[in-house]
């Protein structure tokens, strides 16, 4: 059930946490819908000694009740209140799909405590000037996003709440229907990744722990990604790193472009022949970028660089931040 963790307004976290108990904390956020157990591929702690990874559910996910109404601001709070339940003081966040703005209000609302953000594969806010939100969105997305702006604006207070609530019954008597309903949606690029032992096992782990009891942390991620978020991108002063595959239909590459537009000093990372869900090759790259911030700078931590990658390979498909991965980013 996890280590249950208490808000400082009595709300109950459900965390996890693995690695070196000395080590540098990392503090991962999960997708949508997801969980605290679908954060990492297995085996990355034994090969990446000295880290620290904790995890845990957002409200109405697995071991975490809902707390309805929730923005995606407040899961500044929830972070903070798992790190000083495990003793922690400052700690960096990465964040894959769903879990990318969540690491971001962690980067915006906690600057003395978060030391670093790696952002993987996400969405920018519904109210992201100039970004056509919905181009290039996969159908799937494109539903229930305009399923969960009917319930605010009351145009169809109903239709997410039944919709979801249907998926995820589905998903409970076999976690493996999701895939299956994602599957006319993937990309020549993701198929093959999802087919991955691994990745499919960490998949199915997630949402079956994530949609055990109900559907409502799936429901709520979707409300608060499209309403106001309650902080700013732009007031983000720790450095991030933003990775993202060209060929992503699930959150567009233009959400993160436009990120990186706006978050001062932020690199992108942009991977030709990369979609969604290669992002869960990516976390030994965003681990050896944050072990970097401790030493001197690489090849490209100069202002303004862009171009391509020159590190090597794929780390044992544990990464896919090759050699043509475009780079860009303002220092």
């Amino acid at each position: 059930m996890g280590i249950p963790v208490r808000t400082d307004d009595g709300r109950l976290l459900a965390a996890e946490e693995w690695g070196d108990p000395a080590g540098t904390p990392v503090l991962l956020l999960h997708g949508t819908p997801g969980s605290r157990l679908g954060t990492a591929l297995p085996g990355l702690a034994a090969r990446h000694p000295g880290v620290r990874f904790l995890s845990y559910d957002r409200p109405g996910y697995g071991g975490s009740p809902p707390s309805p109404g929730r923005r995606v601001a407040d899961a500044a709070r929830d972070a903070a209140a798992v790190a000083d339940a495990l003793g922690i003081d400052r700690f960096a966040v990465v964040g894959r799909s769903g879990g990318v703005p969540h690491a971001l209000a962690c980067a915006a609302l906690l600057p003395d405590r978060v030391r670093a953000a790696a952002v993987l594969v996400g969405l920018a806010p519904p109210d992201a000037a100039g970004l056509d939100w919905h181009a290039r969105m996969t159908p799937f997305n494109v539903r229930v996003y305009g399923l969960a702006r009917g319930r605010l604006d009351g145009s169809d207070p109903g239709g997410l709440d039944r919709d979801l609530t249907a998926r995820a019954a589905a998903v409970r008597r076999d976690p493996e229907q999701l895939l299956e309903d994602l599957r006319a949606d993937l990309s020549p690029y993701d198929r093959p990744v999802v087919e991955d032992p691994r990745v499919r096992t960490a998949l199915l782990r997630s949402y079956r722990e994530a949609l055990r009891v109900s559907h409502l942390g799936w429901l709520d991620d979707c409300l608060a990604f499209v309403r106001p978020w309650g902080f700013d991108v732009s007031g983000v002063t720790v450095p991030v790193l933003l990775w993202h595959g060209l060929d992503d239909a699930f959150s567009p590459v233009g959400h993160t472009r436009w990120l990186a537009d706006r978050i001062p000093g932020a690199r992108a990372v942009l991977v030709p022949g990369a979609g969604h869900f290669a992002a869960q090759y990516a976390l030994p790259e965003v681990l050896r970028w944050l072990e970097g911030l401790d030493g001197p700078p690489g090849p490209n931590g100069t202002e303004g660089t862009e171009g391509t990658d020159d590190r090597d390979g794929t780390d044992d498909r544990d990464g896919t931040d090759g050699p043509d991965a475009q780079v860009a980013g303002r220092r």
